[in-house]
Protein backbone atom coordinates (compact mmCIF):
# COMPACT_ATOMS: atom_id res chain seq x y z
CA UNK A 1 0.00 0.00 0.00
CA UNK A 2 2.67 2.69 -1.27
CA UNK A 3 1.35 6.12 -0.85
CA UNK A 4 3.23 9.20 -1.14
CA UNK A 5 1.53 12.71 -1.57
CA UNK A 6 3.30 15.43 -1.86
CA UNK A 7 2.15 18.91 -0.28
CA UNK A 8 2.51 20.88 -3.69
CA UNK A 9 0.33 18.50 -5.31
CA UNK A 10 -2.17 18.03 -2.37
CA UNK A 11 -2.57 21.44 -2.10
CA UNK A 12 -3.34 22.13 -5.89
CA UNK A 13 -5.94 20.06 -5.67
CA UNK A 14 -7.35 21.09 -2.49
CA UNK A 15 -7.72 24.49 -3.34
CA UNK A 16 -9.51 23.83 -6.51
CA UNK A 17 -11.97 23.28 -4.44
CA UNK A 18 -14.20 25.67 -2.46
CA UNK A 19 -11.11 25.94 0.07
CA UNK A 20 -13.04 26.50 3.28
CA UNK A 21 -16.04 25.16 2.63
CA UNK A 22 -17.48 21.39 3.64
CA UNK A 23 -15.25 19.00 0.85
CA UNK A 24 -17.75 16.14 1.49
CA UNK A 25 -20.57 18.55 0.88
CA UNK A 26 -22.64 17.65 -2.26
CA UNK A 27 -25.88 18.90 -4.66
CA UNK A 28 -29.11 17.37 -4.76
CA UNK A 29 -28.47 17.76 -8.66
CA UNK A 30 -25.58 15.26 -8.59
CA UNK A 31 -27.60 12.82 -6.59
CA UNK A 32 -30.58 12.89 -8.57
CA UNK A 33 -28.82 12.64 -11.35
CA UNK A 34 -27.11 9.34 -11.06
CA UNK A 35 -28.90 6.85 -13.01
CA UNK A 36 -27.83 2.64 -13.36
CA UNK A 37 -28.18 1.10 -16.60
CA UNK A 38 -28.70 -2.39 -16.96
CA UNK A 39 -25.50 -4.06 -15.86
CA UNK A 40 -25.27 -6.07 -19.32
CA UNK A 41 -27.01 -3.75 -21.50
CA UNK A 42 -25.47 -3.23 -25.17
CA UNK A 43 -22.03 -0.27 -25.40
CA UNK A 44 -21.40 -1.24 -28.56
CA UNK A 45 -18.52 0.97 -29.42
CA UNK A 46 -18.05 2.41 -25.76
CA UNK A 47 -14.13 2.54 -24.72
CA UNK A 48 -13.05 2.71 -21.03
CA UNK A 49 -10.21 3.60 -19.57
CA UNK A 50 -9.25 1.98 -15.63
CA UNK A 51 -6.42 3.21 -13.87
CA UNK A 52 -4.34 1.13 -11.75
CA UNK A 53 -1.44 0.78 -10.12
CA UNK A 54 1.23 -2.01 -10.25
CA UNK A 55 -0.31 -4.04 -7.67
CA UNK A 56 -3.71 -3.66 -8.65
CA UNK A 57 -3.52 -4.05 -12.87
CA UNK A 58 -4.17 -7.23 -12.79
CA UNK A 59 -7.52 -7.37 -10.26
CA UNK A 60 -9.79 -6.37 -12.81
CA UNK A 61 -9.41 -8.77 -15.71
CA UNK A 62 -11.99 -11.45 -15.15
CA UNK A 63 -14.75 -8.74 -14.99
CA UNK A 64 -13.20 -7.02 -17.93
CA UNK A 65 -13.33 -9.86 -19.86
CA UNK A 66 -17.38 -10.54 -19.08
CA UNK A 67 -18.55 -7.36 -19.51
CA UNK A 68 -16.89 -6.67 -23.18
CA UNK A 69 -18.57 -10.21 -24.14
CA UNK A 70 -21.98 -9.14 -22.34
CA UNK A 71 -21.77 -5.29 -23.36
CA UNK A 72 -19.79 -4.79 -26.57
CA UNK A 73 -17.37 -2.25 -24.94
CA UNK A 74 -13.78 -2.25 -24.57
CA UNK A 75 -12.09 -1.47 -21.53
CA UNK A 76 -8.25 -0.81 -21.32
CA UNK A 77 -6.33 -1.10 -17.90
CA UNK A 78 -3.69 1.51 -17.73
CA UNK A 79 -0.86 1.29 -15.00
CA UNK A 80 0.03 4.15 -13.03
CA UNK A 81 4.13 3.55 -12.36
CA UNK A 82 4.57 4.32 -8.57
CA UNK A 83 3.81 6.22 -6.40
CA UNK A 84 0.76 5.75 -8.08
CA UNK A 85 -1.31 7.82 -5.55
CA UNK A 86 1.30 10.92 -6.37
CA UNK A 87 1.10 10.21 -9.90
CA UNK A 88 -2.78 10.17 -10.25
CA UNK A 89 -2.80 13.30 -8.11
CA UNK A 90 -0.57 14.61 -10.54
CA UNK A 91 -2.47 13.88 -13.61
CA UNK A 92 -5.46 14.72 -12.49
CA UNK A 93 -4.49 18.48 -11.62
CA UNK A 94 -3.49 19.12 -15.35
CA UNK A 95 -7.17 18.01 -16.71
CA UNK A 96 -6.48 14.28 -17.35
CA UNK A 97 -8.67 11.67 -16.18
CA UNK A 98 -9.67 8.12 -16.50
CA UNK A 99 -13.06 7.08 -16.50
CA UNK A 100 -12.51 4.63 -13.52
CA UNK A 101 -9.43 4.30 -11.28
CA UNK A 102 -8.55 2.27 -8.23
CA UNK A 103 -8.42 4.54 -5.16
CA UNK A 104 -7.94 4.66 -1.61
CA UNK A 105 -11.87 5.21 -0.07
CA UNK A 106 -10.57 6.84 2.65
CA UNK A 107 -12.15 10.29 3.48
CA UNK A 108 -8.71 11.80 3.60
CA UNK A 109 -7.99 10.37 -0.01
CA UNK A 110 -10.95 11.59 -1.43
CA UNK A 111 -10.45 14.95 0.10
CA UNK A 112 -7.26 14.46 -1.65
CA UNK A 113 -8.21 14.19 -4.96
CA UNK A 114 -11.03 16.52 -4.65
CA UNK A 115 -14.25 14.43 -4.66
CA UNK A 116 -17.02 16.86 -5.65
CA UNK A 117 -15.46 18.29 -8.47
CA UNK A 118 -13.37 14.98 -10.07
CA UNK A 119 -15.67 12.51 -9.10
CA UNK A 120 -19.20 10.70 -10.30
CA UNK A 121 -21.34 9.94 -6.54
CA UNK A 122 -22.01 6.52 -6.87
CA UNK A 123 -25.82 7.53 -5.04
CA UNK A 124 -28.03 4.84 -5.03
CA UNK A 125 -25.75 1.74 -6.13
CA UNK A 126 -27.89 -1.33 -6.87
CA UNK A 127 -24.97 -3.62 -5.21
CA UNK A 128 -25.07 -1.68 -1.80
CA UNK A 129 -28.07 -3.59 -0.76
CA UNK A 130 -26.07 -7.00 -1.18
CA UNK A 131 -23.34 -6.01 1.26
CA UNK A 132 -22.70 -7.18 4.16
CA UNK A 133 -24.24 -4.46 7.01
CA UNK A 134 -20.68 -4.34 8.54
CA UNK A 135 -19.13 -3.06 5.32
CA UNK A 136 -21.95 -1.52 3.69
CA UNK A 137 -20.76 2.03 4.72
CA UNK A 138 -17.23 1.83 6.56
CA UNK A 139 -15.71 3.17 3.53
CA UNK A 140 -16.39 4.93 0.32
CA UNK A 141 -17.86 8.20 2.05
CA UNK A 142 -16.88 11.66 1.77
CA UNK A 143 -19.57 13.68 4.11
CA UNK A 144 -23.05 11.58 2.82
CA UNK A 145 -21.94 10.72 -0.25
CA UNK A 146 -20.59 7.95 -1.70
CA UNK A 147 -17.75 8.32 -4.17
CA UNK A 148 -15.63 4.90 -3.88
CA UNK A 149 -16.86 1.04 -4.45
CA UNK A 150 -15.40 -1.58 -2.23
CA UNK A 151 -14.48 -4.74 -4.07
CA UNK A 152 -12.39 -6.69 -1.52
CA UNK A 153 -11.99 -6.82 1.70
CA UNK A 154 -10.74 -3.53 3.12
CA UNK A 155 -7.02 -3.81 4.42
CA UNK A 156 -6.00 -4.23 8.45
CA UNK A 157 -3.06 -3.65 9.45
CA UNK A 158 -1.96 -6.15 11.88
CA UNK A 159 0.49 -9.19 12.47
CA UNK A 160 1.05 -12.47 9.89
CA UNK A 161 3.28 -14.78 11.76
CA UNK A 162 4.75 -17.91 10.72
CA UNK A 163 3.25 -21.35 12.60
CA UNK A 164 5.93 -23.61 12.18
CA UNK A 165 8.41 -20.85 13.61
CA UNK A 166 5.92 -20.21 16.52
CA UNK A 167 5.30 -24.64 17.07
CA UNK A 168 9.10 -25.10 16.73
CA UNK A 169 9.89 -22.74 19.52
CA UNK A 170 6.92 -23.68 22.02
CA UNK A 171 4.39 -21.07 20.88
CA UNK A 172 1.04 -22.53 21.58
CA UNK A 173 -1.13 -19.23 21.07
CA UNK A 174 -1.38 -15.78 19.75
CA UNK A 175 -0.02 -12.56 21.86
CA UNK A 176 -3.13 -11.06 23.41
CA UNK A 177 -2.12 -7.26 23.31
CA UNK A 178 1.25 -5.36 22.54
CA UNK A 179 3.40 -6.10 25.47
CA UNK A 180 3.10 -9.80 24.95
CA UNK A 181 3.39 -9.51 21.60
CA UNK A 182 7.29 -8.01 22.89
CA UNK A 183 7.63 -10.08 25.53
CA UNK A 184 7.51 -13.30 22.91
CA UNK A 185 9.50 -11.36 20.61
CA UNK A 186 12.43 -11.42 23.36
CA UNK A 187 11.97 -15.13 24.17
CA UNK A 188 12.12 -15.71 20.33
CA UNK A 189 15.33 -13.52 19.77
CA UNK A 190 16.88 -15.84 23.06
CA UNK A 191 16.29 -18.65 20.79
CA UNK A 192 18.38 -17.54 17.60
CA UNK A 193 15.03 -16.54 15.40
CA UNK A 194 14.46 -13.19 14.31
CA UNK A 195 10.96 -11.85 15.79
CA UNK A 196 10.45 -8.83 13.73
CA UNK A 197 11.03 -8.12 9.63
CA UNK A 198 10.72 -4.25 8.44
CA UNK A 199 11.00 -3.16 5.05
CA UNK A 200 12.93 0.14 5.68
CA UNK A 201 14.19 0.81 1.98
CA UNK A 202 10.55 0.02 0.67
CA UNK A 203 9.37 2.79 3.54
CA UNK A 204 5.49 2.39 3.04
CA UNK A 205 5.33 -0.14 5.38
CA UNK A 206 6.83 1.91 8.12
CA UNK A 207 4.00 3.21 9.77
CA UNK A 208 1.99 0.40 10.50
CA UNK A 209 4.12 -0.20 13.72
CA UNK A 210 3.01 3.25 15.04
CA UNK A 211 -0.51 2.84 14.21
CA UNK A 212 -1.28 -0.55 16.14
CA UNK A 213 0.14 0.89 18.97
CA UNK A 214 -2.63 3.57 18.48
CA UNK A 215 -5.32 1.31 17.82
CA UNK A 216 -6.85 2.16 21.59
CA UNK A 217 -6.15 5.91 21.82
CA UNK A 218 -7.80 6.17 17.99
CA UNK A 219 -10.98 4.20 19.40
CA UNK A 220 -10.92 7.18 22.04
CA UNK A 221 -11.07 10.01 19.61
CA UNK A 222 -7.13 10.58 18.77
CA UNK A 223 -7.75 11.66 15.07
CA UNK A 224 -10.93 13.82 16.47
CA UNK A 225 -8.08 15.81 18.55
CA UNK A 226 -5.59 15.80 15.78
CA UNK A 227 -7.87 16.94 13.48
CA UNK A 228 -8.61 19.60 15.41
CA UNK A 229 -5.38 20.89 16.71
CA UNK A 230 -6.44 19.70 20.59
CA UNK A 231 -3.45 17.12 20.10
CA UNK A 232 -0.57 17.21 17.88
CA UNK A 233 2.04 14.42 16.62
CA UNK A 234 4.50 15.91 18.97
CA UNK A 235 2.80 15.35 21.96
CA UNK A 236 2.52 11.92 24.73
CA UNK A 237 0.54 9.35 22.46
CA UNK A 238 1.81 9.56 18.89
CA UNK A 239 5.76 10.38 19.70
CA UNK A 240 5.61 7.65 22.37
CA UNK A 241 4.45 5.10 19.95
CA UNK A 242 7.51 6.25 17.80
CA UNK A 243 10.07 6.43 20.40
CA UNK A 244 9.16 2.82 21.21
CA UNK A 245 9.19 1.56 17.45
CA UNK A 246 12.67 3.52 17.31
CA UNK A 247 13.75 1.35 20.98
CA UNK A 248 12.24 -2.00 19.26
CA UNK A 249 14.64 -1.88 16.54
CA UNK A 250 17.63 -0.68 19.00
CA UNK A 251 16.92 -3.53 21.20
CA UNK A 252 17.87 -6.04 18.11
CA UNK A 253 14.15 -7.42 17.55
CA UNK A 254 14.06 -7.11 13.76
CA UNK A 255 16.13 -8.13 10.75
CA UNK A 256 19.93 -6.65 10.94
CA UNK A 257 19.20 -5.53 7.36
CA UNK A 258 16.46 -3.46 8.37
CA UNK A 259 17.94 -0.23 6.44
CA UNK A 260 17.90 -1.78 2.79
CA UNK A 261 14.90 -4.60 3.54
CA UNK A 262 12.30 -4.28 1.10
CA UNK A 263 9.18 -5.70 0.39
CA UNK A 264 9.70 -8.91 -1.46
CA UNK A 265 12.58 -9.69 1.12
CA UNK A 266 10.07 -9.44 3.94
CA UNK A 267 7.47 -11.60 2.09
CA UNK A 268 10.43 -14.22 1.22
CA UNK A 269 11.34 -14.21 4.64
CA UNK A 270 8.54 -14.98 6.44
CA UNK A 271 7.42 -17.73 3.66
CA UNK A 272 10.71 -19.42 4.58
CA UNK A 273 10.37 -18.93 8.39
CA UNK A 274 13.62 -16.47 8.43
CA UNK A 275 11.60 -14.62 10.54
CA UNK A 276 8.21 -14.76 12.96
CA UNK A 277 6.47 -11.57 12.34
CA UNK A 278 5.44 -9.19 10.05
CA UNK A 279 3.22 -6.39 10.89
CA UNK A 280 1.47 -5.65 7.62
CA UNK A 281 -1.77 -4.89 5.41
CA UNK A 282 -3.37 -7.41 2.80
CA UNK A 283 -1.61 -6.47 0.19
CA UNK A 284 1.88 -8.09 2.05
CA UNK A 285 -0.78 -11.16 1.67
CA UNK A 286 -1.01 -11.00 -1.88
CA UNK A 287 2.23 -11.03 -2.34
CA UNK A 288 2.60 -14.07 -0.20
CA UNK A 289 -0.70 -15.82 -2.54
CA UNK A 290 1.96 -15.08 -5.30
CA UNK A 291 4.85 -17.21 -4.07
CA UNK A 292 2.75 -20.12 -2.50
CA UNK A 293 -0.45 -22.54 -3.01
CA UNK A 294 -3.07 -22.21 -0.36
CA UNK A 295 -2.57 -25.36 1.29
CA UNK A 296 1.28 -23.82 1.87
CA UNK A 297 -0.29 -20.81 2.97
CA UNK A 298 -2.66 -22.53 5.45
CA UNK A 299 -0.06 -24.40 6.97
CA UNK A 300 2.69 -21.53 7.32
CA UNK A 301 0.82 -18.39 7.54
CA UNK A 302 -1.49 -17.01 10.44
CA UNK A 303 -2.74 -13.43 11.67
CA UNK A 304 -3.90 -11.73 14.54
CA UNK A 305 -4.44 -8.38 14.91
CA UNK A 306 -2.67 -6.36 17.85
CA UNK A 307 -3.16 -3.14 19.72
CA UNK A 308 -1.85 -2.35 23.15
CA UNK A 309 -4.71 -3.67 25.32
CA UNK A 310 -5.86 -5.98 23.28
CA UNK A 311 -6.53 -7.72 19.30
CA UNK A 312 -8.08 -4.78 17.76
CA UNK A 313 -7.32 -4.39 14.25
CA UNK A 314 -6.33 -0.81 12.61
CA UNK A 315 -8.46 -0.89 9.22
CA UNK A 316 -6.63 1.13 6.53
CA UNK A 317 -8.79 0.21 3.00
CA UNK A 318 -6.19 1.29 0.80
CA UNK A 319 -6.31 1.57 -3.31
CA UNK A 320 -6.71 -1.92 -4.10
CA UNK A 321 -9.38 -2.28 -2.52
CA UNK A 322 -11.78 0.38 -3.86
CA UNK A 323 -12.48 1.86 -7.62
CA UNK A 324 -13.89 5.78 -8.18
CA UNK A 325 -15.56 7.00 -11.28
CA UNK A 326 -14.50 9.94 -13.26
CA UNK A 327 -16.52 13.72 -14.34
CA UNK A 328 -14.96 13.25 -17.53
CA UNK A 329 -17.48 15.04 -19.40
CA UNK A 330 -18.91 12.43 -21.68
CA UNK A 331 -22.56 11.36 -20.58
CA UNK A 332 -22.05 7.92 -22.28
CA UNK A 333 -18.66 7.34 -20.74
CA UNK A 334 -19.93 8.23 -17.50
CA UNK A 335 -23.28 6.15 -17.59
CA UNK A 336 -20.90 3.65 -18.74
CA UNK A 337 -18.21 3.28 -16.12
CA UNK A 338 -21.58 3.42 -13.52
CA UNK A 339 -22.52 0.28 -15.41
CA UNK A 340 -19.22 -1.63 -15.58
CA UNK A 341 -19.15 -1.08 -11.47
CA UNK A 342 -22.59 -2.34 -11.49
CA UNK A 343 -21.64 -5.15 -13.48
CA UNK A 344 -18.55 -5.83 -10.99
CA UNK A 345 -20.67 -6.09 -8.14
CA UNK A 346 -23.55 -7.77 -9.63
CA UNK A 347 -23.19 -10.35 -12.52
CA UNK A 348 -19.69 -10.79 -12.93
CA UNK A 349 -19.10 -10.42 -8.57
CA UNK A 350 -18.78 -14.19 -7.74
CA UNK A 351 -16.18 -14.83 -11.13
CA UNK A 352 -14.52 -11.87 -9.47
CA UNK A 353 -13.45 -13.22 -6.11
CA UNK A 354 -12.93 -17.27 -7.49
CA UNK A 355 -10.71 -15.33 -9.97
CA UNK A 356 -9.21 -13.30 -7.17
CA UNK A 357 -9.43 -16.11 -4.50
CA UNK A 358 -10.51 -13.78 -1.98
CA UNK A 359 -13.63 -12.80 0.13
CA UNK A 360 -16.85 -12.01 -0.59
CA UNK A 361 -18.44 -8.50 0.42
CA UNK A 362 -22.03 -9.79 -0.15
CA UNK A 363 -23.79 -12.05 1.91
CA UNK A 364 -25.59 -13.76 -0.61
CA UNK A 365 -22.19 -14.22 -3.07
CA UNK A 366 -20.43 -17.47 -0.70
CA UNK A 367 -16.40 -17.08 -0.83
CA UNK A 368 -14.30 -19.73 -2.70
CA UNK A 369 -13.39 -22.74 -1.14
CA UNK A 370 -9.80 -21.92 -1.82
CA UNK A 371 -9.39 -18.17 0.49
CA UNK A 372 -6.89 -19.03 2.77
CA UNK A 373 -7.78 -19.02 6.75
CA UNK A 374 -5.54 -15.86 6.97
CA UNK A 375 -7.22 -14.10 4.81
CA UNK A 376 -10.26 -14.78 6.10
CA UNK A 377 -9.40 -14.09 9.59
CA UNK A 378 -8.19 -10.72 8.41
CA UNK A 379 -11.60 -10.23 6.78
CA UNK A 380 -12.82 -11.15 10.60
CA UNK A 381 -10.68 -8.24 12.05
CA UNK A 382 -12.51 -5.67 9.55
CA UNK A 383 -16.15 -5.50 11.91
CA UNK A 384 -14.65 -4.76 15.35
CA UNK A 385 -11.52 -2.64 14.14
CA UNK A 386 -11.02 1.03 14.51
CA UNK A 387 -9.79 3.46 11.89
CA UNK A 388 -6.67 4.53 10.91
CA UNK A 389 -4.93 7.65 10.47
CA UNK A 390 -5.46 7.11 6.86
CA UNK A 391 -8.79 6.54 7.71
CA UNK A 392 -9.64 9.23 10.22
CA UNK A 393 -7.33 11.89 9.88
CA UNK A 394 -8.45 14.78 7.71
CA UNK A 395 -4.90 14.88 6.01
CA UNK A 396 -2.39 12.42 5.85
CA UNK A 397 1.26 13.66 6.65
CA UNK A 398 4.25 11.61 5.58
CA UNK A 399 5.10 9.46 8.43
CA UNK A 400 6.25 6.56 6.77
CA UNK A 401 8.79 8.51 4.67
CA UNK A 402 9.93 10.43 8.13
CA UNK A 403 9.65 6.86 10.52
CA UNK A 404 12.30 5.51 7.29
CA UNK A 405 14.10 8.24 7.73
CA UNK A 406 14.58 7.67 11.72
CA UNK A 407 15.63 4.00 10.50
CA UNK A 408 18.06 4.80 8.21
CA UNK A 409 19.79 7.10 11.23
CA UNK A 410 19.22 10.62 9.86
CA UNK A 411 16.45 11.50 12.40
CA UNK A 412 15.60 10.49 15.71
CA UNK A 413 11.78 10.03 17.09
CA UNK A 414 11.13 14.05 17.97
CA UNK A 415 12.64 14.91 14.63
CA UNK A 416 10.07 12.19 13.08
CA UNK A 417 6.88 13.77 15.41
CA UNK A 418 7.69 17.64 14.50
CA UNK A 419 8.15 17.29 10.62
CA UNK A 420 4.83 14.89 10.48
CA UNK A 421 2.61 17.28 12.99
CA UNK A 422 4.33 20.35 10.81
CA UNK A 423 3.09 18.85 7.11
CA UNK A 424 -0.43 17.85 8.39
CA UNK A 425 -0.93 21.28 9.69
CA UNK A 426 0.08 22.56 6.31
CA UNK A 427 -2.27 20.32 4.84
CA UNK A 428 -5.35 20.51 7.17
CA UNK A 429 -5.07 24.45 6.63
CA UNK A 430 -5.19 23.76 2.84
CA UNK A 431 -8.33 21.38 3.80
CA UNK A 432 -9.97 24.49 5.63
CA UNK A 433 -9.97 22.22 8.71
CA UNK A 434 -10.67 24.26 11.64
CA UNK A 435 -7.75 25.17 14.56
CA UNK A 436 -5.33 25.46 11.91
Amino acid sequence: MKRVISVAVAALLLTASAACSDPGSTTTTDNSATTWADPTAKLDGVKLTIWAAQNSNTVPQKVIDGFQKATGATVQVVTIPDPYEQGVQTKVATGDKPDLAFWQPTASMLTAINAKTNLQPLTGAPWLDKMDPKLKDLTGLLGDTRYAALITSPAVEGVYYNKQVFAANGITSTPKNFDDMVTLARQLKAKGVTPFYEMGADRWATQWWVQVQLADAAKAGLWDRINTGKEKFTDPTVLGAITRYQSLIKEGLFNSDIKTAKFEDQGAALLNGKTAMVVQVNSFFGQLQAKADTATLNQKIGFFPISPTGNIGTSIPDQSNALVAFKTGDAKREAAARQLLAYWMGPGYQDFITDRNTVSLETAVPNPSGVPQALLDVHAAVGSSVGSMQSLAVANPDLYINLADMIAGTMDPQQVAKATQDQFAQLAKAAGAAGF
